[in-house]
């Protein structure tokens, strides 16, 4: 794609709980204050006002067309984020854009949404979880051992604040024990607190098992490196989201991971480097684990808390995983 063309994108679906088409479309073109004042989700408007307004903006990209589940959402998400098309139905958008934006966190939905632009073509960013079940997972594999370009992460991947983990090692000495929460459910918003740490060790986690009880899923994670991960999905621990912390042989650092804009907008610059360039910003099988930790967290809590171990979900996959393990290497 050519560095000088502005890639043009399409914003789609928005379903309660999730004000990405508000936020993620505001990033990219710049914003009207006015009308994103009445978005419902009163934290998107805080994070943007935090911003120099003329500051809103991602150079050389537009989403330029947006469809939402419920039709009335989306003239007022497009006058609030400047977005020009408003269309009936989301394969409309189809010979009109660059690129598309699955901007929905159902990730049990994932596939069916996708399905139309990865057939037609076009690269798509689909937003966490890429899918938390076996049949899906293999589904967008297939689809990228086919050649399709397909981009799934969380924001917390981006989040600033972890790079103090790195820059502090000396301090912390070798690494002991991570610990990371989220607010919500485990399928929806496990992979908030799994991406905000997978960066820090990397690829590797052998196993995953779940204690849980009402409104709480803790998922206490293996890794090849020995180091323990302790993620936990608490439903109404929303003051608590992006709570971090890295234990180690000399010290400890609690962050709290909470710049959401910057964060967000590393996530949407990636999608855009991944267009004009080719080039992903993490090899698909790390996406391939992540989803699988994910899946393998609620096979466990479905066992009654079983050590499940994250082969057993590769040995699920069909043989495709082995030759995408293989590329990746």
């Amino acid at each position: 794609m050519s560095a000088l063309k502005e890639i043009r994108l399409a914003m789609l679906g928005m379903i309660e709980g999730n004000g990405h088409p508000y936020s993620w479309s505001a990033i990219v073109n710049g914003y009207d204050p006015v009308e994103m004042a009445k978005c419902p989700y009163a934290g998107i408007p805080k994070y943007l006002g935090g911003q120099p307004l003329d500051s809103v903006r991602i150079p050389g990209a537009r989403v330029t067309h947006i469809w939402t589940d419920d039709p009335t959402d989306a003239p007022k998400v497009a006058k609030a984020s400047r977005i020009e098309h408003v269309v009936a139905r989301p394969e409309d958008v189809i010979g009109h854009v660059d690129a598309v934006i699955i901007a929905t966190d159902d990730g049990e939905d994932h596939v069916r949404r996708a399905r139309p632009f990865i057939e037609a073509g076009l690269p798509v960013f689909v937003d966490k979880p890429m899918a938390t079940n076996v049949a899906d997972l293999n589904q967008f594999l297939r689809w990228h051992l086919d050649g399709k370009t397909i981009l799934s992460t969380s924001g917390m991947r981006y989040m600033p604040e972890t790079r103090q983990i790195a820059e502090r090692r000396e301090q912390l000495g070798d690494l002991r024990w991570l610990t990371s929460l989220t607010s919500k459910t485990w399928e929806r918003y496990g992979i908030h607190a799994l991406e905000a740490v997978y960066p820090v060790l990397g690829p590797g986690f052998l196993s995953a098992q779940t204690n849980h009880h009402s409104g709480a899923n803790v998922v206490h994670l293996e890794h090849r490196s020995g180091v323990p991960v302790t993620l936990a999905a608490i439903s109404d621990a929303y003051g608590s989201f992006g709570a971090v912390h890295a234990y180690g042989t000399k010290g400890d650092l609690a962050l709290k991971l909470a710049d959401t804009y910057t964060a967000f907008r590393a996530q949407l610059v990636a999608f855009i480097e991944l267009l004009r360039t080719g080039k992903p910003p993490l090899p698909f099988s790390q996406t391939v684990e992540l989803m699988a930790i994910i899946i393998a967290g609620s096979r466990s809590r479905e066992a009654g808390g079983r050590v499940v171990k994250l082969r057993e979900i590769y040995d699920d996959l069909d043989g495709s995983v082995s030759q995408l393990m293989n590329q990746s290497t």
